[in-house]
């Protein structure tokens, strides 16, 4: 069966109308090999890939099975997770065996059709799926459902065109992700080797200049420690002056409690214990504790104590049980370490730089991804 369609947008020199088949009519789907546990090795000739292994650093096991050759991926091999999280997903790498949650495509005709417009037809597909279960990415989708699935192609030309500029596209989402994860490794290199390691009066790494002991003092000490009032969210309004709850922004008011920003830790919920550096103006809700030094900034630097706060585990000072929550009488009395004021506000520079990388890097990588979601909204039906 097929019926005629154009897309929104074309590229130039191409023309006509795109023919429409069912995906079971272009690719074959082959099941991945289902295994017992005692089968999955901890070292052997194959790794076994799973759905967890492409979102997470899910153990790999291994197998030394010699099986029938549409049992293995190879590199470039198109796969389809279809459990758990589902979508398409290209296998660059050593041979491997693919788990039984997982099928291998093959295109019936080369001829007709390219792997990279594949590919991201299936995505594309992906999100509609997603669109029409309410959006979840826990969707169970099955074989002769994703072989009814109607699939949209133009001449080979074409889906070319289309593939590589998506590819294009996902390289630069990639390297965008890769800088992302790297700095956010850097950051965290950095946090442990730029404060003192536990029983330690000086840190591994010294910013040029500086030297010296560091001084422990108790957090009440050189903060003003306060819940501010909350507000219900009747009074949220839609636009304003920000309000910051315990898991981040949350609405917008009519005026602030804070005119200059401040270092919190979430204080209730699910997030209790994360430290935030919060601009102003802005109003803080009582879900946050507010480490407010503006009365010490002869003794301590912001940033620096908020990039402090990131390093440490507040988990044992949480109290409440299923209602998790921290207490200004406990967190006056942590202690922390602290140079001297100039080699305080060098080490908050260093960090805030450090961050504000990450937020332009990510800001990119947003960027990037809406593109994406544009060119596929234009360039597909």
């Amino acid at each position: 069966m097929t019926k005629q369609k154009q897309t929104q947008y074309r590229f130039d020199g191409f023309d006509g109308e795109w023919e429409e088949k069912k995906l079971g009519e272009a690719v074959t789907f082959l099941n991945g090999r289902a295994y017992k546990q005692n089968e999955l090795l901890k070292s052997g000739k194959y790794k076994v890939v799973r759905v967890g292994n492409f979102n997470t650093n899910e153990t790999w096991y291994y197998s030394n099975l010699e099986l029938d050759q549409d049992k293995y991926a190879n590199n470039g091999d198109l796969l389809y997770l279809w459990a758990t999280d589902f979508g398409p997903k290209f296998w660059y790498g050593e041979k491997i065996i693919y788990h039984y949650h997982i099928w291998k495509l093959n295109i019936k005709n080369n001829k007709s059709l390219d792997k990279n417009f594949l590919f991201t037809w299936l995505y594309f597909d992906k999100e509609k799926i997603k669109q029409n279960t309410n959006g979840t990415t826990m969707v169970h989708v099955t074989k002769s459902m994703i072989e009814e699935r109607l699939f949209l192609s133009p001449s080979l030309p074409e889906q070319e065109a289309i593939g590589e500029l998506f590819q294009t596209v996902d390289q630069l989402i990639q390297l965008q992700d890769q800088k992302l994860a790297t700095l956010k490794e850097q950051k965290q290199t950095f946090l442990r080797k730029m404060f003192p390691a536990q029983g330690q009066k000086v840190p591994e790494i010294r910013l040029q200049g500086f030297d010296g002991e560091w001084e422990e003092k108790k957090l009440g000490e050189i903060a003003n420690l306060y819940q501010p009032q909350t507000i219900t969210s009747s009074k949220l309004t839609k636009s304003g002056i920000p309000v910051f709850g315990a898991n981040g922004y949350i609405g917008f008011y009519s005026i602030s409690n804070h005119e200059t920003s401040q270092v919190t830790i979430s204080a209730r919920g699910e997030r209790t214990g994360t430290a935030n550096f919060v601009k102003a103006p802005v109003w803080i809700t009582g879900n946050s504790m507010v480490v407010n030094i503006d009365d010490y900034l002869k003794l301590a630097s912001k940033y620096f104590l908020y990039c402090y706060f990131c390093l440490i585990n507040f988990k044992p000072f949480i109290t409440g049980g299923a209602q998790p929550q921290l207490t200004r009488e406990v967190l006056e009395k942590i202690k922390i370490s602290l140079p001297s004021l100039p080699e305080q506000e060098a080490i908050g520079d260093f960090f805030q730089t450090l961050d504000q990388q990450m937020s332009q890097t990510e800001e990119k990588l947003t960027e990037f991804k809406a593109l994406k979601q544009t060119l596929l909204n234009r360039l597909f039906v």
